[in-house]
């Protein structure tokens, strides 16, 4: 899990001429690790309310990992694909969320990696139905959520804070423009919009027409 911690440190990743196998030790090491790391993020966000998921962690970086390593290595992979990316098993709540976005946030990257090279890869629509269930992941990646119900999705109040400040560092105007985000941004931004985000438009939520 050498590679995880230096993409995390660095924001690059190794690739290896074969597939290495995880061992348990290691994915205990590294839920050590992404415990540590999501204490060290939680204080920025200020909320003792949330726990680091483990387990979510451990996983959302196996997924990483192992589709960083399937962009070069497919030869004898086709059977096991399921395997080396499994979909997500636990609940899906908001320890859990921030817990995999620790390694999940670096995902869409890895998705248009594969897209250069055979944007037919059947590994991009399994990556991109995980970013579908983790989205706070997917934040900037174009990714079909019209089924969220955003009321309930951004319920919590540090979620959502976390949520629209990715959205404003993204610059997802996709994102921005859903009437019911795009009222709160332009809520939060008051008098300072132009400073925050000048190009955002107000969208009314009748008519989804903009201002």
């Amino acid at each position: 899990m050498d590679t995880i911690f230096l993409l995390r440190k660095e924001e690059c990743i190794t690739l290896f001429s074969n597939l290495q196998q995880i061992s348990p030790q290691e994915e205990a090491e590294a839920g050590d690790y992404f415990e540590t790391e999501f204490e060290k993020e939680r204080l920025e966000f200020l909320s003792d309310q949330f726990t680091c998921s483990k387990e979510t962690a451990v996983w959302a970086a196996k997924v990483l990992y192992h589709s960083a390593q399937l962009y070069l290595i497919r030869e004898n992979t086709e059977k096991n694909i399921e395997n080396l990316v499994p979909g997500f098993k636990g609940i899906r709540d908001i320890p859990s969320i921030l817990s995999a976005d620790l390694s999940l946030r670096f995902l869409p990257q890895v998705i248009v990696a594969l897209h250069t090279i055979d944007p037919e890869d059947p590994l991009i629509a399994m990556l991109e139905n995980i970013l579908m269930q983790f989205h706070y992941s997917g934040i900037g990646y174009d990714l079909d959520l019209r089924n969220v119900n955003w009321q309930e999705e951004l319920n919590d109040n540090t979620y959502r804070k976390l949520y629209l400040e990715r959205i404003v560092e993204k610059r997802d105007y996709k994102l921005a423009e859903i009437p019911f985000i795009n009222k709160i941004l332009i809520a939060e931004f008051g008098m300072h919009k132009e400073a925050f985000w000048r190009e955002l438009k107000t969208i009314t939520e009748d008519h989804n027409e903009s201002i």
